[in-house]
């Protein structure tokens, strides 16, 4: 998606103002603390149309509050900016045409001190709306500035994706931060779980949040099935590198054999060979290879290659709903974690957080899917075409946001997000 149409799920409604308020500046502050290291020429990067510069970041986040919330509860609102709306509408058509979003890394203007001016702003009158006694307009409300502090956090996710493809491109391979830990321990032999066919519920029920694509909850089918007690790891897939997996056309999709070969790719991005062996870059800065560690920034093609190398298969969307249901994701590597990189599972599995699961399972709506009503029905909907869905989160998500029913979607060939590869099979 943008890619971003991927922020914190809510598991409660929430009646009380100072609660709401609480949640809306916690999340906000976060993203400015993510920020925090950055120096102000970091800003302004964009490496690839994919990408986009973090004080674009800063200030769509908060255009989507104005846009959705200030505009539309706070008579005779005035926007902060009259161009605003230009610069940093995503691509919500039915609020306006936008800048394209290739060129957003050649906007010096407006100064990241604006960005940060523009950001006050909008907490401001969000604080004046959010202390509304008008209560006929606290259940709407409360579902749009819930969906709104959903949007901000899929945009931290994507934030600390886009700084580390940005600081990746610099020949000075510079660390977006040097204190961030690496992880050590060894993986765990792969278990499998056997899971018997059967009509399964799946998708998210009507209680709490969810996006709209999550929904609504309907009965699949499903064949006896395998799944992986953990990611594939570096060694792993070295293996599958030293067997002549990016050389054999019969191990790869078509699109997939001409993506290599169009572009070069031999090994996952941000591996790097060097006379001591391969070199991993991470948001820590250049480090050697951890052979434990889950392989990572594989694309659809590069996990679906390996997969059938191994003699197993990608796993269907529902087959780890399931199995993500029955587990819980207080386990998993998030970004309170503080690590940003995926770590060896432990011995108990591992099956949320570290990094977004590849599925077999393309992006399309479930059976009954309504979209939201307006320009907010933009979110999810129309991009369900020719993606692939991802579950489970990664290192950079913020814990309190994933479920077992997200839908996380990407291009079949993206690989600057956090996606790795669990396997499965067929009993």
């Amino acid at each position: 998606m943008e890619t971003e149409g991927h922020a914190e799920a809510v598991t409660a409604p929430i009646s009380n103002d100072e609660i709401l308020l609480g949640r809306y500046e916690a999340v906000r502050s976060l993203s400015e603390l993510i920020c925090r290291p950055l120096e102000v020429d970091d800003y302004q990067i964009q490496s690839i149309p994919e990408t986009s510069p973090p004080k674009w970041h800063l200030a769509h986040v908060s255009w989507f509050f104005e846009t959705f919330l200030l505009a539309e509860f706070i008579p005779g609102y005035r926007a902060f900016h009259p161009r605003f709306g230009y610069l940093f509408n995503s691509y919500y058509y039915g609020v306006g045409v936008m800048h394209p979003r290739p060129k957003r890394g050649l906007l010096s203007r407006p100064s990241l001190e604006q960005v940060f001016d523009y950001r006050r702003h909008v907490d401001h009158w969000m604080r004046e709306l959010l202390a509304t006694t008008d209560k006929r307009l606290w259940p709407e409300l409360v579902r749009r500035v819930t969906l709104g502090l959903n949007h901000e956090q899929q945009h931290q996710e994507l934030l600390l994706m886009d700084i580390k493809h940005n600081f990746f491109v610099n020949p000075l391979r510079p660390a977006y931060r040097e204190d961030l830990a690496a992880g050590s321990s060894g993986a765990p032999p792969i278990e499998w779980l056997e899971c018997p066919g059967g009509l399964y519920e799946i998708g998210a029920g009507d209680a709490g949040f969810a996006f709209d694509n999550e929904r609504p909850r309907h009965r699949q089918l499903l064949q006896d099935h395998c799944l992986g007690s953990r990611l594939v790891t570096n060694a792993e897939y070295l293996e599958f590198m030293q067997d002549g997996g990016y050389r054999e056309p019969g191990l790869w999709l078509s699109d997939g054999w001409a993506m290599i070969n169009e572009r070069g790719w031999k090994h996952p991005l941000y591996w790097e060979p060097s006379e001591d062996g391969w070199q991993e870059f991470t948001l820590g800065g250049l480090r050697p290879l951890n052979p434990h560690q889950p392989v990572c920034h594989l694309s659809y093609y590069e996990a679906d290659a390996y997969a059938r190398w191994s003699g197993r298969r990608l796993p269907q969307e529902a087959e780890l709903e399931l199995a993500l249901a029955s587990r819980s994701p207080e386990k998993g590597h998030y970004l309170e974690s503080d690590l940003l990189h995926p770590q060896p599972a432990a011995a108990a599995g591992q099956w949320y957080g570290d990094l977004w699961n590849w599925t077999a399972s393309p992006y399309s709506a479930y059976p009954g899917f309504r979209p939201l009503n307006g320009a907010m029905g933009e979110y999810n909907g129309k991009f369900m075409s020719n993606q692939m869905v991802l579950r489970g989160g990664c290192c950079v998500t913020p814990a309190d946001h994933i479920r077992a029913s997200y839908r996380n979607f990407y291009y079949p060939h993206d690989r600057w997000p956090f996606t790795g590869l669990r396997l499965a099979g067929d009993l």
